[in-house]
């Protein structure tokens, strides 16, 4: 069954395709325990399969302690009982193959859990067989940590064990150790969780954090950012004070890229995704990690998941990903479970946050690259006003209220407007649903022309339809003011395709010799040389 639904698939089908993202713990409970589950995922499938994507990508489900909500875990090869079992899985990925989606699994092998077996083993001697597995340091002879890196969840990335004497290194929370990727045995060890995922019959991976996995082997201090040393830098994280040169982005992280794709390459048409957080290194980092077919096969950065909502933005962002990545493959996203949701951030006060999303979707569908959404976005969900009570996220409990975390992006799926809890749960849901977007669910906008979930399903078919949106080449044309005009080409099509950020109209003319233009898609008319176009307008139309 496995073996049939990957033959005779494209060998890139990736290459261009879209990506939902679930997660899991926040899309449909069926126990009644006010957590999403995967029997719930595989009742919801249909509605996935509705907007016309390529593949689901599952946030994790693994066994985990939920110190950071399952990306911390404690056992690669078995599902959380909050979610199932290994068969509710199993059971999921029958249906998505049955309703042509992929699925695309989260993994976390930058860390694991401090419960995990390889940690408790590493920690309790510094003799015993996996002793070496994690990233163990002498404190310094005044007891200090072993040098200056930072987590990214704040304070120092050093945490003193008292069993062994020695600091462990953690990127992210105290209990997320990080794994020493300098011992070929981690590696292995590591690739052989992979293979068990790939036997169960999944079609990718998202790699998280993926230029975190190696350290520098000397421990070498990061250098201050020129900003911080002069007490200008404005971050709430101190983590941003610091170049990262050391810490993470390691030289050795291709050899192992290599090995990870080597083993996808046993198995017909996988693929991988990669989380790149690199500062102003990412689309560096992106290429390196994507050219020469023969790492990972795609990857995306947060240059597009914060709040600069401009042509000259997105222009700058595409345009320096063209230039850095000759062979690469970017996959974008204006929303996941890491950001505000990017109608929140993007609307202007008193802004149409409906005009922002479909707006969102039309420029999405139309970048080269593969696409990702992320679930509720087809809603047009806004960001969710938590109470400081509910919140469940680490970043926020710690920083509130000068950051208030990502729980309100994370908040349930809404699927019945008149029905309590919106159809998700029949419990106590583990955060809150807010009564706006009860008014959003899904069956309040299925079957309206005018909703924004029936403008995703337009462009996410307009985007099949044409080709040339999925692998043509993109080349941008000067515009004036806050306008984006690029043109698709591929095959034998070429579309023009143009945006106005503005909240006013304009009128752009066409460019010269541009022929006959039929549009395709379009949110304002076409006069004879001009496309007029309104607040947040776009057009897409065929070139002759």
């Amino acid at each position: 069954m496995m073996a049939d639904h990957h033959a005779g698939q494209g060998r890139e089908w990736w290459r261009g395709c879209v990506i939902y993202q679930v997660y899991p713990r926040s899309f449909q409970d069926t126990t009644g325990d006010g957590s999403g589950d995967l029997r719930g995922i595989t009742t919801r499938l249909a509605h996935i399969a509705s907007l016309g994507v390529d593949a689901v990508w599952l946030s994790p489900f693994f066994k985990s302690p939920m110190a950071d909500m399952g990306y911390d875990v404690s056992d690669y090869r078995d599902v959380d009982p909050m979610f199932g079992t290994l068969e509710d899985f199993d059971a999921l990925v029958v249906e998505a193959h049955r309703l042509g989606l992929k699925i695309i699994i989260d993994q976390v092998i930058s860390h694991s859990s401090d419960r995990h077996e390889w940690f408790v083993e590493s920690r309790s001697s510094r003799d015993n067989p996996k002793a070496d597995w994690y990233v163990w340091a002498d404190a310094r002879p005044d007891g200090n940590a072993p040098n200056n890196w930072l987590s990214v969840f704040g304070g120092p990335s050093w945490e003193w064990d008292a069993t062994r004497r020695q600091y462990y290194m953690h990127n992210f929370l105290a209990s997320q150790p990080d794994l020493n990727f300098h011992n070929p045995q981690v590696q292995d060890a590591l690739l052989d969780t992979v293979r068990f995922w790939l036997e169960r019959g999944v079609d990718g991976f998202r790699l998280d954090t993926v230029n975190y996995y190696v350290h520098d082997r000397w421990l070498r201090s990061n250098p201050p950012l020129a900003s911080s040393v002069a007490g200008t830098n404005g971050e709430t994280n101190t983590y941003l004070f610091q170049e990262h040169l050391f810490d993470k982005t390691q030289p050795e992280n291709l050899a192992f890229l290599k090995r990870f794709r080597a083993l996808m390459d046993e198995y017909q048409g996988r693929a991988a995704v990669g989380e790149i957080g690199d500062e102003s290194r990412s689309l560096q980092t992106l290429a390196a990690y994507t050219s020469g077919g023969d790492k990972l096969q795609m990857c995306y950065t947060f240059d597009l998941l914060g709040p600069q909502f401009s042509a000259a933005h997105v222009r700058g962002c595409v345009e320096a990903f063209e230039q850095a990545v000759a062979d690469g493959w970017v996959c974008w996203a204006f929303s996941n479970h890491d950001v505000v949701r990017h109608v929140s951030r993007w609307t202007r006060p008193g802004g149409d946050p409906d005009a922002v999303a479909r707006f969102s979707i039309a420029l999405l569908c139309s970048l080269r690259g593969s696409i990702c959404l992320y679930q509720g976005e087809e809603l047009g969900l806004e960001e969710a006003e938590l109470a400081y009570e509910d919140l469940r996220d680490p970043v926020g409990i710690r920083f509130w209220p000068g950051v208030k975390g990502r729980d309100g992006c994370r908040t349930p799926m809404v699927w019945q407007a008149e029905v309590e809890k919106a159809g998700f749960t029949t419990g106590k849901p583990w955060l809150p649903v807010p009564a706006s977007h009860r008014a959003r669910a899904v069956d309040v906008q299925n079957d309206n022309d005018q909703s924004v979930l029936s403008a995703y399903r337009a462009a996410l078919a307009l985007r099949k339809r044409h080709p040339a949106l999925v692998t043509g080449s993109i080349r941008f044309l000067d515009a004036r003011g806050d306008v984006l005009a690029f043109i698709r080409e591929g095959g034998d099509e070429r579309l023009l395709c143009v945006f106005n950020f503005a909240s006013e109209g304009v009128d752009w003319p066409l460019p010269r010799g541009a022929g006959t233009v039929t549009a395709v898609l379009a949110g304002g008319p076409v006069e004879e040389n001009s496309l007029s176009l309104p607040a947040l307008g776009w057009f897409m139309g065929q070139l002759d």
